[in-house]
């Protein structure tokens, strides 16, 4: 695998000086997913069943899975089933695509898809928050990057600040890591 390494020719396009959150677009069953947070301490990839029925995947393909997700304040969250999708990563011939298992819940949160460790590591892929990139290499074995979009970043934040639990009964991830739908309501 060839070296993976940050220069500052990396800041190009962020301002460093921000704190932001890896939010980045990837493509999906013939959607391009807006507000997928990075979430490199997260064991699980998640997509919210918002996104999922915006994207009109038949029910039917979710596979039952009856278990739960703890967020940070350790407050669980239901899961409806997992479903596994090829996702690509990067823009055109520039990218990599993958099949990664999603589980699927409901909660009140801010971003569309989490993804976790499993599936960076997956990828091949190096993250710097100082850089506010993402690295991995291609199948040819070059390097492709992908940057923050860090004005859906910051949305994507402030909306989270507002947010509320689906019900008192059922808690929300607490975690800044779950879906915030585009100005159309798509994800």
């Amino acid at each position: 695998m060839s070296p993976i390494t940050f220069t500052d020719d990396d800041f190009k396009g962020v301002d460093p000086s921000q704190d932001d959150l890896m939010v980045i677009s990837i493509d999906m069953d013939n959607f391009t997913i807006m507000k997928t947070l990075v979430d490199k301490v997260s064991s699980v990839d998640i997509l919210h069943w918002k996104t999922l029925n915006a994207m009109r995947i038949p029910i039917e393909e979710m596979m039952p899975y009856d278990d739960h997700v703890v967020g940070f304040s350790g407050g669980r969250v239901g899961t409806k089933g997992y479903i596994e999708l090829y996702t690509t990563f990067g823009l055109n011939k520039a990218s990599k695509t993958l099949r990664i298992r999603y589980l699927v819940i409901e909660a009140n949160t801010s971003y569309n898809i989490l993804l976790g460790w499993s599936s960076l590591n997956k990828l091949g892929a190096i993250v710097s928050n100082l850089h506010l990139a993402m690295k991995f290499p291609s199948l040819s074995g070059d390097i492709l990057t992908i940057h923050v979009d860090q004005k859906i970043a910051r949305e994507c934040y402030v909306e989270s600040l507002r947010m509320e639990p689906l019900s008192r009964r059922s808690p929300t991830v607490t975690h800044p890591s779950a879906k915030c739908l585009d100005e159309e309501g798509l994800p």
